[in-house]
């Protein structure tokens, strides 16, 4: 039921629920695994407090380096004091410079950051779906797929790629990997999935990726299985599932849709060939499957696809709608994944360039997303605008207990009392007015009068751990 219009805390963030301990691990012990790229003399901030800025900051939806500086200087003292920031010995505790960022994301291992952003958003996502995927017959699903940074070209250098692996459902990325610009995709296919326990999942890849070296070192070296999109660059294997006999199977599952201007349809059939007729033309196929999809724009014709796949699985572990679902996920992963980097966090408008810069600011940008979703915030966006302007709000999201009373009612940084007695709050005008109870909620309990809880409490578990 959504919040009502009072409600002291956004209607966005009470779809997280509740967020303890068990249920959101502590970010920081796997940021301590990265190594530091800077020498130790004349270091004064530790790396895991500017990967801490960095992250907290884009949970708030931070889009470049210099907003990732602003998010810390909006901070409370004792916030920062809590990420790992020092104090001078003059007394007061300052937020690392945009200037100071840029050049840490710029020399960060870039494979030690995903692996140790891959590795906490894996527990993540094995403690909010581990109920659902201990089911019997329902497989884990990883797509693998790559996505181009389009705003770090330079005239000297092209774009940088990424590989991904992605979960279907509630989406995290699980490894990331830079490809060079003298290579492609599919060489860097078995040194992402490699540090991955794959036993029993499924993974899901486009026509690309379908190179057989490959599929035989997932099968037989990873005892995953696949299901593979078959097109041009396998011709010896799509000719032979384009000349098997679909007409005269049924359609075992069909799905139509209406949505964003257009009506689809989609209908898939599957065959099995016999070993002793020759089998799949592919290592470890065991079905054929064909997938043929109608899309009608408002006002346009109707357009007609088939596309042919294998997979390793057999029919009973895996049926038609099974299937269809794995191959719809696929695809789905560009909507939940890249779009939201792209339109939400603006990635490809992004000008960060230098060294790892790029990819580190992915992965932070990763981390935002699969720390919401495996909370189960259905809007990114919208949760990300009501996290913005009270950083306080940030650290829970990412496992770290905040103390309630060490910031202001506005959740921002508090001043020592000036000379007349007042207080100063460090802060933007909007944020100071929208201060009271309704700040206060997700720090902790909104009091009355009395002191005791009040109405309004929601359960939002940030006690020191």
């Amino acid at each position: 039921m959504p919040a009502a219009a009072s409600s002291p805390i956004p209607a966005a963030l009470m779809k997280l629920g509740s967020l303890d301990s068990d249920r959101v691990a502590d970010l920081r012990p796997y940021l301590d695994s990265v190594p530091g790229p800077r020498a130790r003399r004349g270091r004064w901030y530790s790396l895991t407090a500017i990967l801490l800025v960095g992250a907290c900051a884009v949970v708030s939806g931070a889009r470049s380096i210099d907003e990732l500086a602003e998010w810390g200087q909006r901070a409370a003292d004792t916030l920062l004091k809590t990420i790992g920031i020092r104090r001078h010995l003059l007394g007061w505790r300052r937020t690392p410079s945009a200037a100071t960022i840029g050049r840490v994301l710029g020399a960060v291992d870039g494979d030690a950051l995903d692996q140790a952003v891959g590795a906490y958003l894996a527990d993540r996502h094995r403690t909010a779906t581990g109920a659902r995927t201990a089911s019997p017959g329902r497989a884990a699903v990883i797509a693998v797929d790559g996505k181009a940074l389009k705003g770090s070209s330079r005239l000297a250098a092209p774009r940088r790629h990424l590989l991904s692996a992605v979960t279907h459902g509630t989406v995290v990325t699980l490894a990331q990997a830079e490809v060079g610009t003298k290579t492609n995709e599919t060489t860097h296919f078995q040194p992402l999935l490699a540090p991955l326990d794959l036993a029993d999942t499924v993974v899901t890849f486009d026509a690309l990726h379908s190179v057989k070296a490959n599929i035989t070192w997932l099968i037989e070296a990873k005892q995953a299985h696949y299901i593979a999109v078959i097109k041009s660059n396998q011709p010896t294997t799509r000719r032979q599932l384009a000349s098997l006999p679909w007409r005269d199977i049924p359609v075992q599952h069909a799905a139509s849709e209406t949505g964003h201007g257009r009506r689809e349809s989609r209908s898939i059939k599957t065959c099995a060939v016999a070993d002793e007729l020759g089998g799949i033309a592919f290592p470890h196929a065991r079905l054929a499957i064909r997938v043929h999809r109608r899309r009608k724009p408002t006002g346009q014709s109707e357009s007609r696809e088939s596309v042919y796949a294998v997979t390793s699985l057999d029919a009973h572990q895996a049926g038609p709608a099974d299937l269809a679902a794995a191959i719809r996920g696929h695809w789905a992963v560009e909507n939940s994944s890249h779009h939201i980097r792209d339109v939400t966090f603006a990635e490809d408008a992004s000008a960060v360039h230098a060294g790892t810069a790029p990819r580190a600011m992915a992965s932070l940008r990763n981390l935002a997303i699969g720390a919401l979703k495996t909370l189960g915030a259905e809007n990114v966006a919208k949760t990300t605008r009501a996290i913005r302007d009270e950083p306080a709000r940030a650290l829970p999201i990412l496992g770290i207990a905040v103390n309630p009373g060490a910031f202001g009612r506005d959740g921002m940084a508090q001043r020592p009392a000036g000379p007349g007695g007042a207080v100063g709050l460090r802060g933007s005008p909007r944020a100071l007015v929208r201060g009271g109870e309704a700040s206060w909620a997700i720090h902790g309990s909104p009091m009355n009068s009395t002191g005791a809880p009040s109405r309004t409490q929601r359960t939002v578990n940030l006690e020191h751990r």
